[in-house]
């Protein structure tokens, strides 16, 4: 990361903003990658509270910063607040990406491509297959959505609240015109599908840190050897579904390669030049083992 002595009248910020944003590992990972690519440019943390989220924008725009990344609690709000929406996040009406264009706030969504990318950076695909997506989310939106406009065969949503995910079914629906269902946590059809799926997909906060002990959201005996078994959460990257999923043959994929491509997205639409991808993916992981270590001590 640049020192804070090499900051001057022309760095330019970029950011995150979240409530709580302390935990994110998006810092290190985007400034390792800003120091690679020669740019005087710094990444900064902003915890932002909910009922400032407009104040916030205000500043992108006033102060200048390049753009801004946005976790939750925020990402349907700034939908609701930037100038102008663009690609997905225009149907998800959900942003993770705000692009500072002289002053005009452009939205973006880089979540669901991020997913694809790592999926098929680890060898997996979801044309033709059947999906089963747990978590109606903001995450899960825009995976929703990336699953089904890439050419999935099915896509079943399982929410614990069974409206959520029938609104996302029913926006999937509209807009890409496959099979999607919604359905109910913890029923006899949810593991039925889960069961027959080719790509499940947990795009919940179960199993995060510090809740690493909980039950995963699927249970081991519906895993079966060849599928993939996905978990966006990736503080542990080795979640209680990844080791099930493992136990079970499945192949697997952590949470690390979606916020690496997803932040390698946003860093290309700010600086429109080509991003290391692998400067990222490093500067992740061992900021993810120091954590891991600090806990252990």
């Amino acid at each position: 990361m640049r020192a804070l002595r090499d900051l001057d009248g022309q760095t330019r910020v970029v950011g995150v903003i979240g409530w709580p944003v302390a935990h994110s590992l998006s810092p290190p990972m985007q400034n390792a990658a800003l120091e690679e690519m020669g740019l005087n440019w710094v990444y900064v943390p902003f915890a932002v509270r909910p009922e400032w989220v407009a104040e916030a924008l205000a500043a992108v725009r006033a102060l200048g910063l390049v753009g801004i990344n946005v976790t939750v609690p925020h990402k349907e709000t700034v939908a609701q607040l930037v100038d102008q929406l663009e690609g997905s996040a225009r149907v998800l009406g959900s942003v993770n990406t705000v692009c500072n264009r002289e002053g005009t706030l452009v939205g973006l969504s880089t979540d669901g491509e991020g997913f694809l990318r790592a999926l098929q950076e680890a060898g997996g695909s979801v044309s033709g297959k059947r999906v089963v997506l747990y978590g109606a989310g903001g995450a899960g939106r825009a995976v929703a959505y990336a699953v089904a406009n890439h050419g999935a065969a099915q896509l079943w949503i399982v929410n614990r609240t069974l409206q959520r995910a029938e609104s996302l079914a029913a926006l999937v629906r509209e807009q890409c015109g496959i099979r999607v269902s919604a359905l109910q946590l913890g029923t006899e059809e949810a593991q039925r599908v889960t069961r027959q799926a080719e790509v499940v997909i947990n795009s919940t906060s179960q199993g995060m840190h510090p809740h690493e002990d909980e039950p995963p959201i699927v249970a081991e005996e519906w895993l079966s050897e060849g599928q993939w078994v996905c978990d966006l959460v990736y503080n542990p990257r080795e979640t209680a579904l990844l080791q099930a999923a493992r136990r079970r043959n499945a192949r697997t994929l952590d949470g690390t390669g979606m916020l690496v491509h997803q932040g390698a997205l946003a860093l290309e639409s700010w600086t429109g030049r080509e991003v290391p991808i692998a400067t990222m993916r490093k500067a992740l992981h061992a900021a993810l083992r120091a954590r891991e270590q600090s806990r252990g001590h």
